[in-house]
């Protein structure tokens, strides 16, 4: 008896789901969905499964969206997306305190399960929890803390789970879905619109959707179990754990990047065609070329060297090339390197005019930059268009005075 008690214990303390084939009508399962919160990490919300064994005293909650900072290496690991994330478990209690505190709201919908399917999932998660199985490389849209659950669930009701006729017709594309949920930080949409390639503008069916918290519960909410007399909604109405009232940041416009990169555009003309002075526009340009050179070397980074599938295909590497890195250096020498500005001018040039048919959706914050780089390109490149600029100065000093 002592053996057995040991056992259980065991089981309890390492996160394992303690079973017992008799007291399957005593264990509830249920889908925890938790709203977004203010920090960049909790933008997208939370999903987790809450187990329940009456009979027991039994109640744990297990996400899939673990990892730590302290992790060796964390910065670097997760830029090549080789950060390994895990399944955790923690008490029910302790798990709504967290965002008790994050004042974040937090949903239970049951699961309709039978006994058969309630054993299924909890040998599932048990298996998950094993050492071997715990750790995954996260992908942000196919294989995250959402994904794993629904792909729980769909293991769990086999073929018996039946989703709505997806027509793909209307369905918006990833980028869509995460800038709809990064409304209240327009900066990171700024950041995500960068470095997300075409990859992000694939439209997403309904199941992928389902990589989002709130659409996770939106979507299993129309799915159905087929039953052996008819289906059955697979999750029962959502009740409302915690309840806060949308706390979305409130951004001023002036602070938005499209605002701040239209202001920065027009003193850049401004001082394009007023300073003559030459140390002064050389340091200039090295400042703006230093700062678009990094942009480049983060796009060469996400387009060839990390893991991260969503970053792949980048087309803004187009304006954001390697030449900036080339024209930074000269920038720094004797030579003045012409050709190298040329080139920035004729890829800058050709981007803007491609963007109406271009395969990838662009930022609109991304204009005045690339507007930025072509006027200081077109000067560093004594292009023939540079001849007219001198007598064109004179005139607007005429015109000012």
């Amino acid at each position: 008896m002592r053996k057995i008690l040991s056992i259980i214990f065991f089981f309890i303390a390492s996160g394992f789901i303690p079973v017992f084939s008799q007291l399957h009508d005593s264990i509830e399962v249920f889908l925890i969905t938790c709203f977004p919160g203010r920090e960049i990490e909790t933008i997208y919300g939370h999903s987790a499964i809450r187990i329940v064994n009456h009979s027991i005293n039994y109640d744990s909650v297990y996400n899939w969206g673990v990892f730590y900072f302290k992790t060796p290496n964390f910065a670097w690991k997760f830029a090549k997306g080789r950060l390994k994330y895990q399944v955790d478990s923690d008490t029910y209690d302790r798990f709504l305190q967290v965002y008790f505190f994050e004042q974040r709201s937090v949903i239970s919908q049951k699961i309709n399960l039978n006994s058969t399917e309630k054993s299924i999932i909890i040998n599932l998660i048990n298996k998950n929890l094993l050492p071997d199985n715990r750790f995954y490389l996260y992908d942000f849209f196919y294989d995250n803390c959402a994904t794993r659950i629904r792909d729980l669930i769909e293991k769990t009701v086999g073929i018996n789970l039946v989703y709505p006729v997806d027509t793909n017709i209307e369905n918006p594309t990833f980028r869509e879905m995460i800038n709809k949920a990064q409304l209240p930080m327009p900066w990171l949409t700024f950041a995500t619109d960068l470095l997300i390639g075409k990859p992000g503008d694939k439209k997403a069916e309904f199941r992928d959707q389902m990589f989002l918290p709130e659409d996770l519960m939106k979507n299993l909410s129309l799915a159905m179990i087929n039953g052996k007399n008819k289906g059955i909604p697979l999750l029962q109405e959502p009740v409302s754990i915690l309840s806060f009232e949308n706390r979305v940041t409130k951004n001023t416009q002036l602070l938005t990047p499209i605002y701040l990169f239209a202001i920065l555009l027009i003193i850049i003309i401004v001082i394009s065609i007023r300073l003559h002075n030459y140390k002064v526009s050389l340091w200039l340009d090295r400042s703006l070329f230093f700062i678009f050179s990094i942009l480049a070397i983060f796009m060469i980074f996400f387009n060839f060297i990390t893991d991260h599938a969503a970053t792949k295909m980048n087309l803004n590497i187009i304006w954001l090339n390697p030449f900036l890195v080339v024209a930074l250096i000269f920038l720094f020498t004797q030579n003045k390197g012409t050709i190298w500005f040329k080139i920035i001018t004729l890829t800058s040039f050709g981007f803007l005019i491609s963007l109406i048919i271009i395969p990838q959706s662009i930022n609109f914050a991304f204009v005045p930059l690339i507007l930025i780089l072509l006027i200081r390109s077109i000067l560093r490149s004594n292009l023939t268009i540079i001849k007219l600029r001198t007598e064109t100065s004179k005139n607007l000093k005429k015109f000012w005075r």
